[in-house]
């Protein structure tokens, strides 16, 4: 004969589950509690990280205008001494270094500009093929005197919906780096092509001795190849800072890349 026992035990199910409910909720409320208070504390220690670099900001703005006024001053000056007294080395080494420092606060400005968001982008309807040969046009010469052997690919047609201006000095910041870095007999390549639905930019030139540094870091303010920072190639080291600045505040992107043997690309994409 056997013998059946029931055991009604819901009340241990409902009261594990009360408990598991009670110990999620609880864990919710700590955690939603924790995130609060870390926002509010976080809000509170960016502040002056925040403010520290809005000022920094505001001071190269600031500076760079205050700065232009002496330079061109000093510019002014020098020529009409050369006026009176005819020119000399002193007055070509003052000529050369206020040209550089004012080329310097120009990119400077653009930069804090650009960081600020206070260089509206112009947008318009324009043909890269057409600012590719025009920008080109003052190169030739330096191209040329330095026995630098020029390759261009421009396909025609190629137009973008972008600020003209900015790519205009876009251009002319590659190219610069290009003469200054590529050497007497070197060769530059400059090529403009559709790819699909975007506008692709390609600038090549080979150097004596490439960067030891990864590619993106040539991008950096202020880098320069040279170790000592000499004025030999007259660069700032800013001027690739800037042209990736223009090409982003435009929509687009500016990477380079090391080929071989001893090449440096640099490739600009733009959507149409």
């Amino acid at each position: 004969m056997s013998l059946w026992c029931f055991l009604d035990t819901s009340e241990e199910v409902f009261s594990y589950i009360r408990v598991l409910l009670l110990s999620v909720a609880a864990g919710l409320g700590c955690w939603g509690l924790m995130l609060v208070v870390v926002i509010l504390l976080s809000r509170r220690a960016i502040r002056p990280l925040a403010e520290n670099i809005e000022r920094q900001k505001q001071f190269v703005t600031n500076a760079g205008h205050e700065i232009k006024t002496p330079l061109a001053i000093i510019q002014s000056n020098t020529e009409a001494m050369e006026l009176y007294l005819g020119e000399s080395k002193w007055s070509r080494n003052i000529k050369e270094q206020t040209r550089r420092l004012s080329g310097l606060m120009q990119n400077l400005l653009t930069l804090a500009r650009m960081d600020e968001g206070a260089a509206p982008v112009q947008k318009t309807s324009l043909s890269l093929s057409g600012l590719a040969e025009k920008v080109l046009e003052p190169f030739l010469q330096p191209i040329e005197a330095q026995g630098i052997a020029l390759e261009r690919d421009i396909q025609p047609g190629v137009t973008l919906t972008s600020d003209p201006a900015q790519l205009e000095q876009l251009l002319s910041l590659l190219l610069d780096n290009a003469v200054k870095y590529t050497g007497p007999g070197g060769r530059i390549c400059l090529s403009v092509k559709q790819e699909g639905k975007r506008a692709r930019l390609c600038l090549e030139n080979t150097c004596p001795q490439l960067p030891t540094v990864p590619p993106d870091k040539l991008f950096d303010r202020f880098y320069r190849g040279d170790a000592a920072r000499t004025q030999k190639e007259g660069g700032y080291g800013i001027g690739l800072a800037v042209a990736r600045s223009l090409a982003q505040a435009n929509q687009g992107s500016l990477h380079a890349q090391y080929l071989p043997p001893q090449v440096i690309q640099f490739v600009a994409q733009f959507p149409n």
